[in-house]
């Protein structure tokens, strides 16, 4: 139990801390107004770009936000869409940051939509795997529990891969948004520090995920195979 604690706690603690950041600054910045809309920043930022074909829709939940590159559709969540904040401008903008990557065939975001699917799946059939061998080993199964965990592990290894894939893309995404921002004076410079901050804590909460993922793995592998495999583990977390 103390070397799975070992492996989990740490990015786990981190990811609640970014979590925390992310509320936080998202709701500082939520106080301090914009000259416009969510929506209207996004819309403006999609016309500049020659994306006039995009739409903009108004998705359900807090936080919902995010582009669509299957319909070509931005999607904000009430606050964001109709929101006249620091905040809502800024997340708009990233959102519509992924638009122009997909636009202009950006390498990581094309391989990205290209990894979704594999990591899905690999997502869904590892946690099968990872019970099986569980159960395989609580019946003294060693050779089978061990071959079980190999497929747990290459079937997580996907989304391991696709989240550490996806880290490139989210960055750029809010780096083409604050150049929008300003570019087009939908925000100053004293206003951009805002909307770095948010854009930043909101990175932080893919790069916690993806250590704890990394981390997750990490165990897993040491654990069953560089320990000797299932048949000899005596750490059962």
């Amino acid at each position: 139990m103390f070397i799975y604690l070992l492996f989990i706690v740490p990015p786990m603690l981190l990811a609640l801390l970014a979590q925390w950041m992310m509320r936080s600054t998202y709701s500082r910045a939520s106080q301090i107004p914009a000259r416009m809309s969510g929506a209207m920043a996004a819309r403006r930022i999609l016309d500049a770009n020659g994306l006039r074909d995009v739409p903009i829709e108004q998705s359900f939940g807090q936080l919902s936000d995010h582009y669509d590159p299957a319909s070509k559709i931005v999607r904000l969540s009430p606050d964001v869409y109709g929101g006249h904040s620091l905040a809502a401008v800024g997340i708009a903008a990233h959102e519509v940051g992924h638009a122009i990557q997909d636009a202009k065939n950006y390498a990581p975001l094309v391989i990205r939509n290209i990894a979704v699917p594999v990591a899905g799946f690999g997502s869904s059939i590892s946690q099968v795997f990872l019970l099986a061998a569980f159960a395989l080993a609580a019946f003294q199964m060693s050779q089978l529990a061990t071959i079980a965990m190999l497929l747990f592990v290459v079937g997580f290894s996907a989304t391991v891969i696709f989240q550490i894939i996806n880290l490139p893309v989210e960055f750029n995404a809010s780096s083409r948004a604050k150049t929008e921002l300003v570019s087009l004076g939908i925000v100053n410079s004293q206003e951009l520090s805002s909307v770095s901050r948010v854009l930043t804590a909101a990175a932080m909460t893919y790069v916690a995920g993806t250590l704890q993922s990394v981390a997750t793995l990490a165990y897993y592998v040491f654990q069953f195979f560089l320990a000797g495999g299932m048949g000899r583990s005596d750490d059962g977390a």
